[in-house]
């Protein structure tokens, strides 16, 4: 299916509400509007999606609620280890660049992330490469609704997910229900990230976050406009802001689809710039983010239809777990640990 470039200049607003109750007819308009995203820029945003409004802003409540605890309360549920993308990490802790060997000062950003949250205890998620996939979640006793909340929201993201994925198998002319074998006990992640108000001017070269890529399948965004946002390096090399719409969702392809398509679509290096001097007071700014990511056994290779005998495969098939600790252990600085708890 051939269709026009987009401008290059700006995310594309999508509605997807056709695509989950619309006629065939309906359901492959939005499909071929995804996919001319994926294919451009790597990045669209989407209305009609179902996610309450009331649940995103709960989860921003008790998430900001979180951050201004004393710091000896949140460092009481810190990371407890390197490989684990588990608990609190405190500002200076990442720098995103290094995920893709750059070398870069550390992001100003402090976050809390979780894993599945309904893991069932049978011999594949207790395998040992099954960690730090399925490693347990962390907890805060403050704020007392968080725990429910988070659960609930990442919930929330996981029917999303498993909606974006069936998309996306259509507007690749594959079966509506392709991704679902391999995405069926994936190990998504899921990060509220807090930006502080930047008082004092950063280092040279210091970010909120640095570039990059992220590591999965797609990557699902919540967060406000204000000053100091997203910005995505387009297929000319410029760096254009991303405009979130009100009740939007902002959603990019992650490296494994990328490697799955062959690079039909694009996993879009991405940063988080400083505030303008003059609005740096008062400019904190809070992300919601969920990362989608293949089962950890999943072997990630050329789809049908992405290759032949004049576009062979640009990737080493590579196994969904593998490739996102990796890419996480440089991400925080860490360098290649044994896998075993």
């Amino acid at each position: 299916m051939t269709t026009p470039p987009l401008s290059h200049t700006a995310v594309p607003v999508i509605d997807i509400a056709p695509f989950v109750a619309g006629s065939p007819a309906q359901q492959a308009t939005v499909a071929q509007s995804v996919g001319r995203a994926c294919a451009d820029i790597g990045f669209f945003s989407i209305v009609g999606h179902g996610v309450p409004a009331a649940l995103v802003a709960r989860m921003h409540d008790v998430s900001r609620a979180f951050f201004d605890l004393p710091l000896a309360d949140k460092l009481a549920v810190r990371r407890p280890r390197p490989e684990q993308s588990r608990g609190y990490i405190g500002v200076g802790d990442e720098h995103l660049a290094h995920s893709l060997d750059n070398a870069s000062a550390t992001d100003l950003k402090e976050f809390f992330a979780i894993g599945p949250v309904d893991v069932p205890d049978t011999e594949y998620h207790r395998r040992p490469g099954a960690y730090p996939s399925f490693a347990p979640n962390i907890w805060p006793e403050r704020p007392a609704a968080f725990r429910d909340t988070w659960t609930g929201y990442y919930r929330a993201m996981e029917r999303l997910a498993a909606t974006i994925m069936r998309l996306f198998a259509v507007a690749l002319e594959l079966p509506e229900g392709f991704f679902g074998k391999s995405t069926d006990r994936h190990i998504s992640g899921l990060r509220v990230l807090n930006y502080p108000e930047q008082p004092a001017p950063p280092l040279p070269g210091q970010l909120r976050a640095g570039p990059h890529t992220d590591y999965g399948a797609v990557t699902i965004l919540e967060s406000p406009h204000a000053p100091g946002g997203l910005q995505v390096l387009n297929r000319r090399r410029e760096w254009i802001d991303v405009v979130t719409v009100p009740g939007a969702f902002v959603l990019n392809i992650g490296d494994l689809m990328m490697r799955w398509t062959n690079d039909r679509w694009i996993s879009t290096l991405h940063r988080v710039v400083n505030p303008p001097p003059e609005s740096a007071p008062g400019s904190r700014r809070q992300s919601i983010v969920f990362f989608h990511q293949p089962n950890y056994d999943a072997v990630i290779e050329c789809l049908p239809g992405c290759c032949g005998p004049d576009n062979p495969p640009r990737y080493e098939p590579v196994t969904s777990g593998a490739h996102r600790l990796q890419k996480f252990l440089k991400g925080v600085g860490a360098a290649a640990l044994s896998a075993a708890p």
